[in-house]
């Protein structure tokens, strides 16, 4: 018999990277495997389709920029779907490409799935009662998406996070250590480095005023240029790792939000999460994001664990001085550490690709 064909389209660097454990469970189940992603799930698949993941088209801006690009491969997949009839689709996070892609799955009679659901909680609820005409199945990676498509009528299954296959167990020892070492994650596309570097720097030279001979560390995107970090030379190290060992090490973090947060969280790191957008592009954030936080430790702990400074906030000072607070009370640091651990202890267990795969491939059978 013929093995399964199956569809599975990411849109950015993370999705890429859990698409490519996603791809991989897959064809051990006996699937055959056609990508949409990155350069990851390239070498895993049976046939790759486009790059779309190292194009980089996030925030509400730049997918603008390539319409035409959108709308073709659209195009091509729609041809794809009705001509190669695959099996099943699975789409992972990246709504604004998959939702069309969806749609053309479901006027082609392809039976969708949906791994890393978008963050329909924070932002645009309406999302919902879409996922839940299209979709066969969503596979959610925290224990609230599965209540909220349950209520919703949705079919859904929690899975697991699939950051708890690469992010080791944190480790021991709960309080700082002098000299300190710093983490500085300025963010994974050029904006957001742009914008957040500069203000780390300047706070770290603040925290060094105080705790002199404090070494740091840039963490790179792998998908940015060296050039990207220019302005840190001389005052920080500018890494790149895949294991998370260096990170693992550090004693205080610089961050901006996104899922380097919830990295920090899992490894039971202390940060300071700063966020800043064109004030058009906060304007809009402004007026739709329905959630109280922006870092997903506060999200998923539903109380501010660690100190948040958006746009206006976001000065080197204000920084510097919420990073000092933290490593100059004891008691409040080791409490937070805690509560990070109690984050990661409330995802579930290693496997999620792996059970990703089962619920799609046993919703075929």
């Amino acid at each position: 018999m013929e093995k399964p064909l199956i569809l599975v389209a990411a849109g950015d660097p993370s999705g890429d990277l859990h698409g490519a454990r996603l791809v991989r469970e897959l064809r051990a189940g006996g699937a055959r495997v056609a990508a949409v992603g990155g350069p990851l799930m390239r070498a895993e698949a049976n046939e790759f389709l486009e790059d779309l993941a190292s194009r980089a088209l996030t925030g509400f801006w730049e997918p603008l920029a390539q319409a035409g690009f959108l709308l073709g491969l659209a195009l091509r997949l729609r041809r794809f779907l009705r001509a190669r009839r695959p099996a099943a689709l699975v789409c992972i996070d990246y709504y604004g490409f998959n939702r069309r892609l969806l749609a053309l799955a479901k006027s082609a009679g392809v039976p969708a799935f949906y791994f890393i659901s978008p963050q329909v909680w924070a932002s645009r609820p309406g999302r919902v009662s879409t996922l839940k005409r299209l979709v066969r199945r969503m596979l959610v990676i925290f224990p609230f998406e599965e209540r909220l498509y349950r209520e919703a009528g949705v079919p859904v299954s929690f899975v697991g996070h699939p950051l708890l296959d690469l992010v080791p167990a944190p480790r021991t020892g709960a309080a700082p250590r002098t000299p300190l070492n710093v983490g500085l994650l300025p963010g994974s596309r050029s904006s957001e480095v742009s914008r957040h570097l500069p203000i780390f720097l300047d706070a770290l030279r603040r925290i060094r005023q105080r705790y002199p001979g404090s070494r740091a560390l840039v963490f790179a995107s792998p998908h940015l240029p060296d050039a990207a970090y220019a302005a840190a030379a001389g005052a920080a190290e500018v890494v790149r790792e895949t294991d998370y060992a260096r990170r693992a090490g550090m004693d205080i973090i610089l961050c901006s939000s996104g899922t380097a947060t919830l990295e920090n969280a899992l490894l039971g790191l202390p940060m300071v999460v700063v966020y800043k957008l064109s004030w058009l592009s906060y304007a809009v954030a402004r007026a739709i994001i329905r959630v109280p936080y922006i870092a997903m430790a506060n999200i998923l702990a539903g109380r501010a664990l660690v100190p948040e400074l958006v746009q206006h906030e976001a000065t080197p000072e204000r920084v510097a001085r919420a990073a000092l607070e933290l490593l100059e009370d004891p008691g409040r640091y080791t409490r937070l550490r805690q509560d990070l651990l109690a984050v990661r202890a409330g995802l579930g267990e290693p496997g999620a690709a792996r059970r990703a795969a089962a619920a799609v491939l046993g919703d075929l059978s």
